[in-house]
């Protein structure tokens, strides 16, 4: 293992890090040594509205290519959205070409950074007028934030290749004519705390290739965030994001520019918090009617159904055409002969009545 070091360290000393000029006019490093995988790992929830995500990416410094760790960011101001930088290789070598902010994304080499970024244009949000929108489909963001919506389809954009350079052996992708039209609109230059990111996970030990072969642990990434929450530039954005003051005087001074610059994004997320609102209220508001008539009815149903006859109607029905016992004991009674009657009687009775008959009808009466 020692030997498999000796040698990595022996080829970055032999192939040492040489600025060039890009051919976006940005100073770049060339150096002899592809840059690792791009590391899978799980982004952190968007703090607050406002914030665009900047992906994570090799650097490169003195022990040789270091990650660092993607984070939320404010942009320079509203309606920038960032191009994040890539190596290319160019004259068997590979060099670095930084990234910007502009009106659009543009080619950054078909890397697929993730989240959004998935080697062409940005999916994770879009800006509609002062507020930024983020697609929860793709982006992770606080349950606080209410400017979102939903876009499944993009993942299909999503590919499988994470080498982390354009070029031979890795990511074989060209600018379309939509790049370069991005490439000649306005460009702004990394935000300070941009910056200052890259300078302090360049001295973190744990995030350097030496060390992690390429493979920087979640743990190690986390630690990093945790400390880069307590610098300068880390106040300044939760003071920007929460309205407070506090910390050092250099703090306090980042936080009042992080705030005039955070100004715009926070109040469009005030104005659409404030829009949509108002269009709960009108909803409900509209919807009051039908549920108050809706009550009604569910309160007046049992009513009518009480009122109803059920099913024991036929059963009473029923029981008005039978007779009741008394009544059939009446009928039977009254068939019986009386207790002094005899025996006999109807018929004698009828013998007579039939021989009286017989004697008004003899001939010659």
């Amino acid at each position: 293992m020692k030997t498999k070091l000796s040698l990595y360290a022996l080829a970055l000393l032999l192939c040492a890090g040489l600025p060039v000029a890009s051919s976006s006019g940005a100073v770049a490093i060339s150096v002899g040594i592809a840059p690792p995988l791009i590391p899978v790992y799980e982004q952190p929830l968007c703090p607050a509205p406002g914030y665009i995500w900047t992906p994570g990416y090799w650097g490169w410094g003195p022990f040789g290519y270091y990650w660092v760790p993607g984070e939320w960011v404010f942009p320079p101001r509203v309606g920038l959205l960032w191009t994040p930088g890539y190596w290319g290789y160019r004259g068997g070598n590979y060099a670095f070409i930084d990234g910007y902010w502009g009106p659009t994304v543009g080619f950054y080499g078909g890397i697929n950074y993730g989240y959004g970024y998935f080697g062409s244009g940005y999916y994770g949000g879009r800006w509609s007028g002062n507020t930024f929108l983020y697609n929860t489909a793709v982006s992770r963001v606080s349950p606080s934030i209410t400017t979102t919506y939903v876009n499944r389809e993009v993942a299909r954009n999503a590919g499988g290749n994470r080498a982390s350079f354009n070029g031979p052996g890795g990511v074989q992708a060209k600018p379309t004519a939509q790049d370069k039209a991005a490439a000649k609109a306005e460009r702004v230059k990394p935000t300070a705390t941009q910056r200052a990111r890259a300078e302090t996970a360049k001295k973190d030990p744990a995030l350097r290739a030496t060390n992690n072969r390429g493979k920087p642990k979640a743990e190690a990434v986390q630690t990093f965030r945790n400390k880069n929450r307590t610098g300068a530039a880390a106040t300044a954005e939760s003071a920007a994001a929460t309205g407070k003051k506090g910390g050092s005087r250099a703090a306090r001074a980042n936080t009042s520019a992080a705030a005039k610059k955070a100004e715009p994004a926070r109040r469009g997320a005030a104005e659409n918090a404030t829009r949509l609102k108002t269009e709960r209220s009108r909803r409900e508001t509209k919807a009051q009617p039908t549920r108050e008539a809706a009550s009604r009815r569910a309160h007046a149903a049992p009513t009518r159904r009480t009122a109803e006859p059920k099913r024991a109607a036929p059963a009473r029905r029923e029981a008005q055409r039978a007779p009741s016992a008394p009544r059939r004991a009446e009928a039977v009674q009254r068939r019986q002969p009386a207790p002094g009657a005899r025996k006999g009687a109807p018929a004698r009775a009828s013998e007579n009545a039939k021989k009286k008959k017989n004697k008004k009808e003899k001939p010659g009466d």
